[in-house]
């Protein structure tokens, strides 16, 4: 079942978020009940943070890796302080992925051209954890970058991979085209999960999508304008469900 934003809800995204940390307290009663829902489905003591993320389009929840302590870190610091709500989704390619977080989309007017923004403070270090297991599979929660030899990433800007599984032929050819080196468990996940093989080793992944796959794939199917911005916007709003116990 889709959980749709209320309206009311809806409404709230377009205010200004908050400078300081959230309480419960503050929220309305909409956000209320969807943290509770959310809390109910999600495993809140497994030593990991889980983010409600609140759009125009249904909501969704990423578990985030403890893997990638750097991005983990500095995501849950600015969904505590409410730095991504209503900010857009500002660049969806359907197969591929959404992507969002950059502060000048909250004020963004029709037509503005967006992705180049960033929060104060340094890129975060890469942290690629394929020797973990730790891929672009469909529904991995990454950190965006500018083109820098470290490959170091925004310290705001993410995005989801949406892109579906792939015929074996097809990531072998791919594999071939792009010079890649999968290992037989990419190659696994990638013809039976999906994702986007070519950006392993090249872009952190620090999340994974638990619940919301149909609200990813509608976003991802929203129609766009040039620069892949959705002709409609698409606005998020962030909590955290659980602090973090080791």
């Amino acid at each position: 079942m889709k959980h749709l934003i209320a309206p009311s809800l809806f409404l709230s995204l377009l205010l200004v978020a908050c400078s300081g940390p959230k309480s419960f307290r503050s929220l309305d009663k909409e956000e209320q009940a969807a943290i509770k829902h959310y809390r109910k489905l999600v495993n809140t003591k497994d030593g990991r943070y889980h983010v409600l993320i609140m759009t125009s389009q249904g909501n969704m929840v990423v578990q985030l890796y403890n893997e990638t302590p750097l991005h983990r870190d500095n995501f849950v610091s600015k969904v505590r302080a409410g730095f991504y709500d209503s900010l857009l989704f500002h660049r969806v390619i359907n197969q591929f992925m959404i992507q969002g977080g950059d502060p000048t989309s909250k004020y963004a007017q029709a037509g503005q051209p967006l992705g180049s923004g960033s929060a104060p403070g340094e890129r975060i270090p890469a942290e690629f954890r394929t020797g973990e297991g730790i891929y672009h599979q469909r529904g991995a929660l990454a950190a965006a970058r500018d083109n820098n030899p470290e490959k170091a990433s925004s310290n705001c800007q993410f995005y989801i991979v949406q892109r579906q599984v792939w015929r074996p032929a097809q990531l072998d050819s791919t594999i071939a085209q792009r010079g890649l080196t999968l290992n037989d468990a990419q190659k696994k996940l990638y013809t039976t999960v999906g994702g986007t093989p070519h950006l392993d080793g090249n872009y952190t992944v620090y999340g994974m999508l638990e619940i919301g796959f149909d609200v990813l794939d509608k976003i991802a199917g929203t129609k766009t304008l040039p620069g892949d911005r959705p002709e409609s916007d698409v606005r998020m709003k962030m909590f955290l469900l659980n602090e973090r116990r080791k």
